[in-house]
């Protein structure tokens, strides 16, 4: 069987996994890949990485395309992505709506779950929040530091602090069993990126690759592209 490779942002691994069903019946062929920060998987092309298809950040997807990674012409938006507040499942919603409101939610958390604070498209975001905050220093010796979203939800799902949140991309949250989305940040501290797919330049299955794309990106699967929290 055919086995399309995928070098992702944690933000579609959700999504991704919920078509391999019917990728493989339209298709015959089998999905693999690595999610993770996209800084780091764009590295991962750069160093010749096998993978037939990509989905990162628009910006970055624009920067391979210019180092002639990936096929301009397959490049297409899959959606945009919040990054949002998670809890456990078991702990109360907060309710944020104001920049100070963040500020006091933050620093009564006894732990911070959150993706890689240099590589990550969220990590980088909760990391400049925090100096937007003032609370930076305050709340650093709290981080819970992860390779990327995914695991840090996975992580804040089994922690014991005693008042854990989680800050990362809202289809991370939503595709962690044990945590809830809480809410987004408030006006001023929000962040929405939108995430697109391209072949790569060096695919080996380059027509199955597209076709995947397809699936991903079609009108018929907006209500899944919701449900994993993506918006149009």
């Amino acid at each position: 069987m055919t086995t399309v490779n995928i070098l992702s942002g944690g933000a579609a691994q959700g999504l991704v996994r919920g078509l391999s069903d019917a990728f493989r019946a339209q298709t015959g062929s089998g999905i693999d890949g690595e999610f993770g920060a996209v800084g780091i998987m764009a590295d991962r092309l750069r160093a010749s990485t096998p993978a037939d298809l990509v989905i990162l950040t628009q910006e970055l997807l624009a920067k391979l395309a210019e180092e002639m990674l990936i096929v301009p012409s397959s490049i297409a938006d899959v959606g945009r992505v919040e990054t949002a507040l998670a809890v456990r499942n078991r702990d109360p919603k907060v309710a944020v709506k104001t920049e100070a409101d963040l500020r006091e939610v933050l620093r009564a958390a006894d732990a911070i779950y959150v993706p890689d604070t240099k590589a990550s498209t969220a990590g980088q975001h909760v990391a400049k929040v925090l100096d937007q905050l003032g609370i930076a220093y305050e709340v650093a010796s709290r981080l819970k530091i992860f390779p990327n979203g995914a695991t840090a939800m996975r992580e804040l799902a089994t922690s014991t602090a005693q008042r854990p949140l989680g800050c990362t991309q809202a289809t991370e949250i939503i595709a962690t069993d044990g945590i809830a989305l809480s809410g987004s940040l408030p006006q001023g501290c929000e962040l929405v990126t939108m995430y697109t797919a391209g072949v790569t330049t060096q695919a080996a299955h380059p027509k199955e690759a597209a076709a995947l794309i397809a699936l991903l990106t079609g009108a018929d699967r907006k209500e899944l592209r919701e449900r994993a929290g993506f918006a149009g």
